[in-house]
Order: structure tokens, then C-alpha cells, then sequence
């Protein structure tokens, strides 16, 4: 029998609308990534447990723009004791998350010494991290390396133009990525449009030999595959 390639598909920016909730219905091993302290992350955490879909946290980061932060944000004027408060506060209210992942973060996933700390509690708590890549600059796995915590990053954006001519684009390309390299990351968003894509694209996956899987799966492969190579 021919192994698949696998794909996970990590729906950002949870929690602000309550048509978020829409996307739990969406078929698969779908994950997820719920943004502190919003109106609708609980709820959508709790639905999201009943059907045994993946959660990450999605912690704001500073970006070059400027862009206003959500709660829960990490900057760089925060020490360390700040960052890591910020951050365990925000991973006490998920507690059944299995990793983090940046939202926005250009100009902090560039910082050695906040993403250090922010490792510092990812080890603590055994969880994984997704560089988000908004930025080619990024020092997110660098950092995470060094402090043991198991890390993977994103190939593709399936909806930063949420048109169904660019997610058809995008959603070849992630499966060629998965092709070629055995797997491929994808992050999109609870836009209504993408909802319906992928509610109808999803099944078709695997007429293309590729097999959805949640985020832990993909990680625990690459450890795995870097352990049997020592």
C-alpha cells in the first residue's frame, strides 16, 4: 500500500466572531488556533474537545506595522518574568492545547532574546510551536531548538487573498509541497469564504494520494525521523 503524504491545516484567529464557530464543522483532523480572551475562544474550545480536534493557542507577537495588539500580547519592552506571566495566564485558560503558534509576530519572532523566553515556558509545559513565518527574519526555531522544544512552520497561506481563484492556487501548491517532501503545513482563516472551500475541497484530498492530519502528528513525525538519523 502506498503511505500517504500528509498535510495539517491549521485554522487561525479563533475566537472573535461567533461564526468562528462554523469552522469546527469542517471535516477531518482539522486544527485550530484560538486567540486569548476573545468573546467566543471558550466556546469554541469546548466544541472543538467534544470532537477531538487539535487546539493551539495563538498568541499575539508585535509586528514591524504596528498593528494593535489583542490581549495577551507579547512585546519587546516585556522582561522576562513579564512574558512569561503573559504567557502561562493565557495557556491556563486552554489548558487542553497542544501548542502555540504567532499571530502577526514579524517584529518579535526577529527577537533572540523574547522568543528565548517564550521557549523557556513551551518546554516547561511539553508543548510544540508553529512558526507562523511572518517573517523570513524569524528566530522562532532557532530559539526553540535550543531549548528542546519541538517546532515545525508553516509552507503556505491558503487565504490571504480569500478568492476562490487564489485558494484553488494556494491549495495546489500546498500539495505539491506535500509531495515532495513527504508533508506540508498549511494556515488559513475562519473567513466564511474559506469555510466553503474547504468544506468542499477537504474531501478531495485524498483522490490526490494526500492525507489530513492534525499539527501533533507532523511534529511527532519530524522527531522521530531526526531521531532515527543519530
Amino acid at each position: 500500500m502506498i503511505k500517504a503524504n500528509q498535510v495539517a491545516i491549521i485554522i487561525d484567529d479563533i475566537g472573535y466572531h461567533k461564526h468562528d464557530l462554523e469552522a469546527v464543522k469542517l471535516p477531518g483532523s482539522i486544527s485550530y488556533s484560538i486567540l486569548p480572551y476573545t468573546p467566543f475562544a471558550k466556546a469554541f474550545s469546548e466544541q472543538a474537545r467534544k470532537q477531538n480536534k487539535e487546539l493551539l493557542l495563538h498568541i499575539p507577537m508585535q509586528a514591524i506595522s504596528g498593528k494593535v495588539l489583542g490581549p495577551g500580547a507579547l512585546t519587546e519592552e516585556m522582561t522576562r518574568s513579564q512574558i512569561h506571566e503573559t504567557l502561562n495566564k493565557a495557556l491556563n485558560e486552554h489548558p487542553y492545547v497542544k501548542g502555540v503558534n504567532n499571530h502577526m509576530g514579524s517584529f518579535l519572532t526577529q527577537k533572540i532574546q523574547p522568543m528565548a523566553w517564550t521557549m523557556e515556558v513551551l518546554q516547561e509545559r511539553g508543548l510544540y510551536f508553529l512558526d507562523s513565518r511572518t517573517t523570513i527574519k524569524s528566530q522562532a526555531q532557532n530559539m526553540a531548538n535550543l531549548f528542546n522544544v519541538n517546532n515545525v512552520s508553516r509552507h503556505v497561506f491558503l487565504d490571504n487573498i480569500p478568492t476562490e481563484k487564489q485558494m484553488t492556487f494556494r491549495m495546489k501548491q500546498l500539495i505539491g509541497i506535500a509531495k515532495k517532501r513527504d508533508y506540508a503545513i498549511a494556515i488559513a482563516h475562519p473567513y466564511p469564504e474559506t469555510l466553503v472551500f474547504l468544506q468542499r475541497e477537504l474531501p478531495k484530498l485524498q483522490s490526490h494520494g494526500i492525507k489530513l492530519v492534525p499539527l501533533s502528528q507532523l511534529v511527532d513525525n519530524k522527531y522521530v525521523k531526526l531521531a532515527s538519523v543519530k
